[in-house]
C-alpha cells in the first residue's frame, strides 16, 4: 500500500507537499470540475490548517493530544492481510441487511449482489464510481459540503479516493437495509480520509446503517466526510453506531440536502470512542421538508464527546425536531452546539431543539449551547437543554419499593436514554441497540465485544434484572 508518514510537527505542510505530488494519481478520473475543487480544498485546508481551541467552534475540542502521534497516511486502498471472511462474519444478530465493508479505509468487495440492483440501485466503492458513475459524481460530489466552514471537511475533499457510493433512481424504494461497517485494524496509527456519497432520487425511500467500530485498541484518527442528497419526496431513515476504542479519534462530517417533500430521520448512538466529533449539517432547502435529528451518547473514562448541529431552513413549510440525550460519568467531557438558523423567506417554519445530560460524577463536564437564528416572522421555534444528576425523588420512590441503590441507578440511566432508542424503526436494530446500552451502563462493553458485529463471540442475551412493567 502507497502511504505517508505524517509527522506531528510539519504536519499541515506535508499534507500539502504529498498533495502536490499525488494529485495527478487522485484525480486521474476527475472531471474539470472535481480537478478544480481538489485544488480549492487543498488551498483552503493550507490556510486553515487544522482546527484549534482558539475557534469558537473548536473551543471545548482539542485535537492537539491525538495529533501529536505519527500516522501513516494510506494514499491507495488496500485491507491488509486480514481475513475479511473472519473479520467480517456476521451482522448485527436477527438484523438482515446488505453490508457494505470498509477496513482501513478500504472498500471491500465481498461479492455479494444487493436485490435492488436490478431496479438500477448502485453500491461501489467511491473510486469505483469516479470511473463507472462519472456524470452522477461530477453531478454530486463536493456540492454539499461546505469547504469553507472545515478545514477538515476540505482535507477530506482533496484527498478523497475512496468509501462508498449509493445511488437509488427516482421512484425506487429499496427493500433491504443497507448496512455500512467500517472497521480500523492496523498495528500502525492511520489517519484516514474516509469519504461517502448517498444520492436518493424523486419518490425514492432508503434505510441506511453506519457502523463505526474498532478490532484493536491502536491508536486511529479517521476523518470521516459523508455527503446526503435527498430529492423531491424521498424517505431516509438513518443510524449512526459509534462503538471506537479510547485511543482513536473520529471526525464524522454528515451533510444532508433535503428537496421538498424530503423527509430524514437520523439517529447517532454512541456509546465509545476516546475522542467523537459529530457534525450534522441539515439544510432543508425544498417546501414541506422535514428532519428529526436525534442522538445518545454514553461517555466515561476520559472519553470526549462533541456533537454539533447545524439546520438550516432555506425553505417555507419545513419542520425540524432535534433531541440529543447523553450520560457522562468518571472525568468524561462533552460538548452539544446546536444552531437552528431560518432565513428570511422560510415562512411557518416549525423548529424544535432540545438537549438533555445527567452527569454522574462531579468530575464530568458538558458544554451545551442550543441557538436560535431567526429572520422569518410566521415561525414556531423552541429550544432548551438541561445538565443535572439522577432524579433524587424518582431515586427514593425505586429504593422505597426495595430496588437497590445500583439498580435503581442504572434503571433511571436506562429510561433517561431509552426515549431515544425507542426511536429507531427497524425493530431488530432497536433490540440490540437496547442490549447494547443495558450493558454499557453496566460497564461490560469490554474492547474484544465493543464492535456490535460481534464478530468473535457468540451472542448473548443481556438480561436486565428490573421489570420496568412492575414500576
Amino acid at each position: 500500500m502507497e502511504e505517508s508518514t505524517i509527522n506531528p510537527q510539519y504536519t499541515r505542510d506535508q499534507l500539502v507537499s504529498l498533495f502536490d505530488e499525488r494529485s495527478g494519481v487522485l484525480g486521474r478520473y476527475d472531471s474539470g470540475r472535481i480537478n478544480e475543487l481538489r485544488k480549492r480544498a487543498i488551498a483552503q485546508f493550507a490556510a486553515g490548517g487544522f482546527p484549534h481551541t482558539k475557534m469558537e467552534k473548536w473551543r471545548n475540542t482539542d485535537l492537539s493530544k491525538v495529533l501529536s502521534h505519527t500516522f501513516t497516511f494510506p494514499m491507495e486502498s488496500d485491507a491488509g492481510e486480514a481475513d475479511l471472511n473472519e473479520v467480517f462474519k456476521c451482522d448485527v444478530p436477527g438484523f438482515r441487511t446488505f453490508m457494505v465493508a470498509q477496513l482501513n479505509g478500504a472498500f471491500i468487495d465481498r461479492g455479494h449482489t444487493l436485490g435492488d440492483a436490478a431496479k438500477g440501485v448502485v453500491v461501489c466503492s467511491l473510486s469505483d464510481a469516479f470511473k463507472n458513475h462519472a456524470e452522477l459524481i461530477d453531478k454530486h460530489f463536493g456540492t454539499v459540503a461546505e469547504l469553507e466552514e472545515s478545514s477538515l471537511a476540505a482535507l477530506n475533499t482533496a484527498f478523497a479516493h475512496d468509501g462508498v457510493f449509493i445511488y437509488v433512481p427516482d421512484n425506487v424504494v429499496v427493500e433491504e437495509t443497507i448496512q455500512m461497517v467500517n472497521l480500523i485494524n492496523s498495528a500502525d496509527g492511520v489517519f484516514l480520509q474516509t469519504r461517502n456519497l448517498v444520492v436518493l432520487g424523486n419518490n425514492s425511500s432508503l434505510r441506511l446503517v453506519q457502523c463505526d467500530d474498532s478490532v484493536d485498541d491502536h491508536t486511529g484518527f479517521i476523518n470521516a466526510v459523508t455527503e446526503v442528497v435527498i430529492g423531491r419526496n424521498a424517505k431516509l431513515d438513518h443510524y449512526k453506531l459509534q462503538n471506537k476504542n479510547d485511543r482513536s479519534a473520529l471526525i464524522n462530517a454528515m451533510y444532508y440536502h433535503l428537496e421538498s417533500g424530503a423527509e430524514l430521520s437520523t439517529n447517532s448512538i454512541s456509546l465509545n470512542g476516546g475522542l467523537i466529533r459529530n457534525e450534522s449539517h441539515v439544510k432543508l432547502n425544498g417546501r414541506g421538508a422535514h428532519a428529526d435529528i436525534l442522538g445518545v451518547y454514553l461517555m466515561d473514562r476520559n472519553q470526549h464527546i462533541d456533537n454539533q448541529v447545524f439546520v438550516d431552513h432555506a425553505s417555507p413549510d419545513c419542520t425540524s425536531n432535534e433531541m440529543f440525550k447523553g450520560i457522562l460519568d468518571d472525568h468524561a467531557s462533552g460538548v452539544f452546539n446546536g444552531h437552528i438558523l431560518v432565513r428570511q423567506d422560510a415562512q411557518r417554519t416549525n423548529a424544535y431543539q432540545n438537549n438533555k445530560n445527567i452527569l454522574i460524577s462531579d468530575k464530568a463536564v458538558i458544554d451545551t449551547k442550543p441557538f436560535l437564528e431567526i429572520y422569518a416572522d410566521d415561525v414556531k421555534c423552541s429550544h432548551g437543554a438541561t445538565v443535572g444528576q439522577l432524579d433524587a425523588e424518582a431515586m427514593f420512590y425505586l429504593r422505597s419499593r426495595g430496588i437497590g441503590i445500583e439498580n435503581a441507578r442504572m434503571l433511571l440511566m436506562y429510561a433517561f436514554a431509552a426515549e431515544i432508542i425507542n426511536q429507531i424503526s427497524i425493530p431488530e436494530l432497536r433490540l440490540r441497540i437496547d442490549d447494547l446500552v443495558k450493558k454499557r451502563l453496566r460497564g461490560e462493553l469490554s474492547v474484544c465485544d465493543q464492535c456490535v458485529l460481534h464478530c468473535n463471540a457468540k451472542e448473548q442475551k443481556v438480561a436486565f434484572e428490573i421489570d420496568m412493567s412492575r414500576i
